[in-house]
């Protein structure tokens, strides 16, 4: 179970089953607990990675379109923006 917030999350430790060998005195691995950490800002874009999908907004490029249509926005449209 994890709890979730805005600026910070917790959850349970991914760890190995403890475990003893036949030749060992005790039995190791599976140290318990939860660790909490903060969750990652994003990334500045540069200003090409802007530009870029500024033109892709303009030239209505986005996820689900056919790969015909996406060669044609990017012959007729993307091509002569980028330059």
């Amino acid at each position: 179970m994890a709890l979730v917030s805005m600026a910070a999350f917790t959850a349970p430790k991914r760890r190995p089953k403890p475990y003893k060998a036949r030749d060992a005195a005790y039995t190791v691995g599976g140290n318990p607990g939860y660790y909490i950490a903060s969750r990652p800002r994003p990334y500045p874009m540069t200003r090409q990675q802007i530009k870029v999908a500024n033109v892709a907004r303009e030239c209505g490029i986005k996820p689900g379109i056919s790969k015909a249509d996406l060669q044609m926005k990017m012959k007729d449209c993307v091509g002569p923006k980028m330059r």
